[in-house]
């Protein structure tokens, strides 16, 4: 029998009672919340920081977050280095310096446009160039709108090259233009070979090198920005053809065709040289005036003879006149109309030497324009 006021041992004892467990998974969610919020707030600071593109404009969804962050005003992005401005030509030294370079600039006819292409002149804007802005990392185009244009924003992601959007001070019309990068807009600002590549080819260029020829064709010293429509008026006209209408940057404009020719070796025609140098004159230019010879008195005079008319005996007839052929017929022949330019494909415009096309420009079509800018088959 059992002692009743014995001590129990443990194994008689009662199980002590044991306090719930904590169950963790509320904190380990809260954590999870916490981090994907803070996740989503650095996504949504690193969007909007993005400088605003054409594609941007269209209206964003709703936000399902309670966080409101505020866009910052459109940015730009550093731009890379721009070319050399334009030295301006208005008074006497600019404009005896250019009448001096033309001076030295052989005088020729006009050679035949037979084989002139554009593909001569290598692709066009191409950055592969040995000339100022060359392998930059940005076309020819685009380093001449980052020179012309003020007040620019760049395309978004394109490193400071692409230009979005800038204002034009023309110089070629005296008026200012709005420019914004699209498939109906890029247009309305193109870029002018200041000595077209036509007449280049038809007064030296034909006798350059391949390379030197793409160097002429993407020279910063040859290249402005201006009015779509004066550019497209202006066509290969030389100084003998057409001038700015802004009679203010004649001077200038024809100081850059003389120093361009001059650079390039190329020529010039009598009529070309005449305008030119009529144009420098107006800005104080004067013509370097020709030496005289003068007379020695040790000079031997030349003895001048005269030979007698001869005498027809009386009675004679006079002599029938000299017969003289009609003129013979002038072939014209027959105006020749330029079959519309298609391309299927952009590698078909690379192949002709004609990437990039502008709106308006023949062969461009919106099926080769991916983004829609304006510029189809970009380099």
């Amino acid at each position: 029998m059992s002692d009743p006021f014995a001590m129990p041992t443990n194994c008689d004892r009662p199980p002590a009672p044991q306090p719930p467990k904590k169950r963790r998974w509320p904190w380990v969610a809260g954590g999870l919340v916490a981090v994907l919020v803070a996740l989503g707030t650095i996504g949504a600071v690193t969007e909007d920081e993005k400088p605003a593109t054409v594609a941007d404009t269209a209206p964003a969804p709703p936000s399902t977050t309670t966080m409101t962050v505020t866009a910052p005003a459109t940015t730009t992005e550093k731009a890379l280095p721009v070319a050399t401005p334009v030295a301006q030509v208005t008074a006497a030294p600019g404009a005896n310096a250019a009448m001096t370079k033309l001076n030295a600039l052989a005088v020729k006819g006009r050679a035949p446009k037979t084989g002139y292409d554009r593909g001569l002149f290598g692709e066009a804007w191409t950055d592969a160039v040995s000339v100022e802005g060359g392998r930059n990392g940005c076309d020819t185009r685009n380093d001449i709108l980052r020179r012309d244009l003020t007040q620019i924003v760049f395309k978004a992601g394109s490193q400071g090259c692409a230009v979005q959007t800038g204002v034009l001070a023309d110089p070629y019309t005296g008026t200012s233009i709005d420019f914004l990068r699209g498939q109906d807009t890029s247009s309305a600002v193109q870029i002018d070979h200041v000595v077209a590549l036509s007449d280049a080819w038809q007064k030296g260029a034909q006798q350059l090198s391949p390379a030197k020829r793409i160097d002429f064709a993407n020279d910063p010293r040859n290249l402005q920005a201006t009015d779509g429509p004066t550019n497209q008026q202006k066509s290969d006209g030389d100084a003998a053809t057409w001038l700015p209408p802004s009679k203010s940057y004649r001077c200038t404009y024809v100081a850059r065709q003389v120093d361009v020719k001059s650079a390039y070796q190329l020529w010039v025609t009598q009529a070309e040289k005449d305008a030119i140098a009529s144009v420098l004159s107006s800005c104080g230019a004067t013509m370097p005036e020709t030496p005289v010879i003068a007379e020695t008195e040790t000079a031997t005079p030349i003895p001048r003879t005269s030979t007698p008319a001869p005498v027809r005996p009386a009675n004679t007839p006079p002599p029938a006149p000299a017969y003289t052929p009609p003129p013979e017929p002038v072939y014209t022949p027959p105006a020749v109309v330029d079959a519309p330019v298609s391309y299927a494909n952009c590698s078909a415009v690379r192949a002709a030497g004609a990437a990039p096309i502008y709106a308006g420009q023949p062969g461009y079509s919106s099926k080769l324009d991916r983004d829609g800018d304006g510029v189809a088959c970009e380099t």
